[in-house]
């Protein structure tokens, strides 16, 4: 997780579903916010690790969400590499929910 940097509005909080992700495109990187079955809210760099492609268009099943390519998954909560081919961690972001946003410490 990063220890510096700023809070920006992410999405609203009722624009995700549990068990639902997006993506997030901010200063040149690309973001996946998940939320989680109890409603929590999660976020990580938003390629998969294996060819780049946009995590958000994959299936979140619990804290998984699976690549819509080659079916790699990674714990939204940890960025851990759960199923080949993803094979490298991707890094977290620290969110939090004020009001009715989503904030991502970037």
């Amino acid at each position: 997780m990063t220890a510096e940097g700023e809070w920006v509005v992410a999405c609203a909080a009722d624009a995700l579903e549990p068990e639902a992700a997006l993506r997030f495109d901010h200063g040149g990187r690309t973001l996946v916010i998940a939320r989680s079955p109890e409603g929590d809210y999660f976020a990580m760099d938003g390629h998969c690790s294996h060819e780049k492609v946009h995590l958000a268009d994959g299936i979140v099943d619990g804290y998984i969400i699976e690549c819509p390519k080659h079916f790699g998954a990674f714990d939204y909560r940890t960025g851990e590499a759960r199923v080949p081919p993803a094979c490298i961690d991707l890094r977290t972001y620290e969110v939090k929910v004020e009001g009715d946003n989503v904030f991502v410490k970037i």
